[in-house]
């Protein structure tokens, strides 16, 4: 079957373990077209996190891999996971954007924000126009709702929702297809949650691109998109138009989300 131009992400019976045998996923499916966003909520441990590893390709420093697919089919942006090489996992990764939890923890110190912003740029071509690099990041800083003056500035001159902000702008500094945002909110102040998630709505319109959030929330992932997946214990429990899957949920944990929210 080719792949079909109109799915960014497909998920088909999708089964995730990790090397130590611990599975995480059990029979996953679901899709994101081009230029949608797909909200992921569920409890800790439920699975929503090895997910969006498992989408973006990413590896945790500790680790030499990140979590493999044991069964069923997982194809992003036309690439089928279970079958690739590093080569192409490698290319793949720069057209997929990945925030990870508590993203701006993982914004080197030693480097300005500027700098961290423009890293992807140069990890991927060392010799690119630095004028070029600059102009991209003040776009995007700017972009993300944060003064150019920060651009100058270290990550612990930041706050923690800046940092967040500023992690937000490198993983979209190379123009990605798709972003994958693992709980963009976690850790930051509930003031500022809202105006995380509106960014990243803003940047979704603004550049066309489709998106993966992962959440812990879901009033806040429905301010950015109606199409949800729920996840417990590592399975789908819930998957459609939220409005639709509160309405007739069809697990005792989407029956508690419903009686929260609807």
């Amino acid at each position: 079957m080719r792949p079909d131009p109109g799915i960014v992400v497909r998920a088909a019976d999708l089964s995730l373990a990790y090397r130590d045998g611990r599975a995480a996923v059990s029979g996953v499916s679901f899709e994101i077209p081009s230029g949608g966003i797909l909200g992921v909520v569920g409890e800790a441990g439920s699975g929503k996190s090895t997910l969006a590893r498992a989408v973006a390709a990413q590896v945790l420093p500790a680790e030499r891999e990140a979590p493999h697919i044991t069964g069923g089919l997982l194809e992003v942006l036309g690439q089928k996971l279970r079958s690739t090489t590093s080569r192409r996992l490698d290319r793949l990764s720069l057209k997929v954007g990945y925030l990870p939890q508590d993203g701006g923890s993982t914004l080197e110190p030693h480097l300005t924000v500027g700098e961290n912003v423009a890293q992807p740029i140069y990890q991927r071509d060392r010799r690119f126009d630095r004028l070029e690099a600059g102009a991209a990041v003040a776009t995007l800083v700017d972009a993300v709702r944060l003064p150019l003056a920060v651009i100058n500035k270290y990550p612990h001159e930041l706050s923690r929702g800046q940092r967040q902000r500023i992690a937000l702008a490198r993983a979209l500094i190379l123009g990605p297809r798709l972003l994958v945002a693992d709980d963009p909110t976690m850790g930051v102040d509930v003031l500022v949650r809202g105006r995380i998630l509106t960014v990243i709505a803003d940047l979704q319109r603004e550049r066309s691109f489709s998106a993966l959030v992962i959440g812990h929330d879901l009033r806040e992932l429905r301010t950015m998109t109606e199409q949800i997946a729920i996840m417990h214990a590592g399975l789908l429990v819930g998957y459609g138009q939220v409005d639709d899957v509160l309405r007739a949920p069809l697990h005792p944990y989407v029956e508690r989300l419903a009686a929260l929210h609807v």
